[in-house]
Parts: C-alpha cells; sequence; structure tokens
C-alpha cells in the first residue's frame, strides 16, 4: 500500500505522539512542522524525518511541489481552526486535536470550506479509538440493554506525574485550551455524549485545589442532559490513582467501562454479579496507532472517522457552557431551618 504523506503540525507532547504512531501504521511517510527551533530538530533527529518546517507557510509551500494527504493539527486550541482553514485551502485531510477550538469563530467557516473542498476531518477524541469503549457503545447502540437513562464518570490522575512541566504548557492557561475542563474532562464529557448524543443543559462547579503556579481549574463536578437522558462527571488531575469509570445505566442492565483494567462489564439482575463483556491489553500508544489507522481508513474511504468535526463542535459547546457555569456559578443557597 502507498504511504500517505502525513504532515503533523506541532510537535509538541501530543503532537510527538501523533507522529510518532502514524509512522506505527506502517502507512504513512511523515512530515512535521514545529517553531521552536530546539524541539523541531531534536524530534525530526528522533524519528528520522526529513521534512522539518520552521513554519505552516514554509510547509505549504512545499506542499505546491509534493502534495500532503493528511495535516494532523496539534498545536495550542486557540490556533487549530485558522490552521484548519489554510490547510483546507490547500486541500489537504484533517485531524484536529482536541479541543476543536477555545471558541465559536471561524468554526463555520472551516465548516463551509471543508464541504465545498470534499475534505475528510475529524477531531481527535481518543476514547472513541478506544477498542474497549467502542465495543461497550456498539452493544448500547444495538439495543441490547435498553434506553440508556443515565451516565455517569468518575475520573483522576496524578497530572503532575505525567506532564511535570504543566505550568509552562498550554494547560496553564484557558486560552490556550489549558484546565481541567478542556484538558481532560473535554474527553469524558466527549464520550458521554458517544452514548447519550448531544447535550442540550450543563451545570457545573469547579476550582483549582491542588495544582500549584496556575490558576485554572484542575477539579470539575458537572452535570448535563441529553434529552430525557442525564449524565454527571466527577473529575480531578491530582490524585494518586490513575483511573477512570463510565457507568451507563440502561432500561435493562447496567454496563461499565473501567479505564484502569481495560475491560467493560455488565449486569442485568438486580443484586447479580458484573458479567466481563470484553477485556484487552493496551500498550501507552495503541490508542494512538488505532486512531490513526481508523483515520486513515477513512480518507481512503473504507470506514468512518470516530469523531466526526460536528461532533467536536458540539462537545467545544459544552466546554464553553462549563466554562461559563465556572466563573459564573448559579448557587442555589439553602436556608436555616
Amino acid at each position: 500500500m502507498a504511504a500517505h504523506r502525513v504532515l503533523v503540525v506541532g510537535v509538541g507532547s501530543i503532537g510527538e505522539r501523533h507522529l510518532r504512531c502514524f509512522g506505527k501504521t506502517g502507512r504513512a511517510d511523515m512530515s512535521l512542522c514545529e517553531t521552536n527551533e530546539h524541539v523541531r530538530t531534536t524530534i525530526a533527529d528522533r524519528y528520522a524525518v526529513q521534512h522539518a518546517y520552521a513554519n505552516l507557510d514554509e510547509a505549504l509551500s512545499d506542499h505546491a511541489k509534493d502534495p500532503f494527504d493528511i495535516a494532523v493539527v496539534a498545536t495550542p486550541a486557540q490556533l487549530h481552526i485558522p490552521m484548519a482553514m489554510q490547510l483546507a485551502e490547500a486541500g489537504i485531510h484533517l485531524l484536529v486535536e482536541k479541543p476543536l477550538s477555545t471558541s465559536l469563530d471561524g468554526i463555520d467557516k472551516l465548516m463551509v470550506l471543508i464541504k465545498q473542498r470534499q475534505i475528510k476531518a475529524a477531531v481527535a477524541y481518543t476514547f472513541r479509538s478506544h477498542p474497549v469503549l467502542r465495543s461497550m457503545q456498539q452493544a448500547v447502540a444495538e439495543g441490547r440493554f435498553g434506553r440508556p437513562v443515565q451516565f455517569v464518570a468518575t475520573f483522576g490522575q496524578h497530572y503532575p506525574s505525567f506532564r511535570p512541566m504543566y505550568r509552562d504548557i498550554y494547560y496553564a492557561r484557558w486560552a490556550t485550551g489549558g484546565g481541567a475542563i478542556q484538558d481532560a474532562l473535554t474527553h469524558v464529557i466527549n464520550a458521554g455524549e458517544y452514548f447519550l448524543g448531544p447535550a442540550d443543559r450543563v451545570m457545573a462547579d469547579a476550582a483549582n485545589k491542588m495544582l500549584e503556579g496556575v490558576e485554572v481549574e484542575d477539579t470539575v463536578h458537572a452535570i448535563t442532559r441529553h434529552g430525557d437522558a442525564m449524565a454527571s462527571y466527577a473529575l480531578n488531575q491530582y490524585q494518586a490513582p490513575n483511573e477512570g469509570m463510565m457507568t451507563v445505566v440502561c432500561e435493562r442492565g447496567t454496563v461499565r467501562f473501567e479505564l484502569q483494567n481495560n475491560r467493560w462489564v455488565s449486569m442485568t439482575e438486580p443484586g447479580g454479579a458484573w458479567t466481563t463483556e470484553f477485556t484487552t491489553t493496551l500498550e501507552r500508544d495503541d490508542l494512538y496507532i488505532n486512531q490513526a489507522s481508523i483515520f486513515l481508513d477513512f480518507v481512503e474511504d473504507k470506514g468512518q472517522p470516530t469523531c466526526t468535526l460536528a461532533e467536536g463542535l458540539q462537545t467545544l459547546r459544552v466546554n464553553l457552557a462549563l466554562l461559563a457555569e465556572m466563573r459564573e456559578p448559579h448557587w442555589r443557597l439553602t436556608e436555616p431551618h
């Protein structure tokens, strides 16, 4: 199979992973674009990347001579839409990192352009590439357990262990896509919409409780409505265990995704036992290799994207609503009896 020419725009931590994992599919010839000279040369040397561009204009100039098939936009979130517009104008298929943006500005124009140019586009929400979660979602979507009525998610990790430089990267500022809502909870919200459909109402409480050196929130409690279905989310970025669970309560049974165990389980009899439905072993890069393979299939008309641009836009709307709730909470005060 001929390799696709893939350009990764921005090769910080997540961009480097995209570069590595698209390469691991064996279906992609990788190039990169990075404004930071030290990062650019380090990553290019690490992965023997022949074409490493200092800016997007330079990359697009080369595209005119040797076209890219695909671009992965992995820059800070406020740059996603302007860069995606440039790439779409050049006719390049797009995988855009989450969140899609930090505002709604320009997204309508991007979607019109993508339709006009017949460009394939998706948003990189990795839970939708998780084989266990995909298996559970399929079982729910097929109606095996009846209609979903409630979704409950609890997640936590020790963020400084994963990102020791968190004070110096995008995470430290809301404007660049930082804070727990835009960084971590957005993945879980997107997964909730994977099961329940779009959220149409939200409420939230969020604050910085533990992470030092930043003002952005590291703790979130949120609730959403998806039509008649209800959902709740609790997430923090400082606890010792790295774990997460998503429970979907349906009319005829309950299913649960356990991130730390890479399995999903079900229970249909009240007071019964959990039945393991599907489990697997995953290495650190596997979700991103899966995501890359699924996107390459999409470009080749062999499958559908895990998260469409419209679905990514919907989750962005939830992000923005939750941030607004955090900044202007609507508390109902209790009164003494």
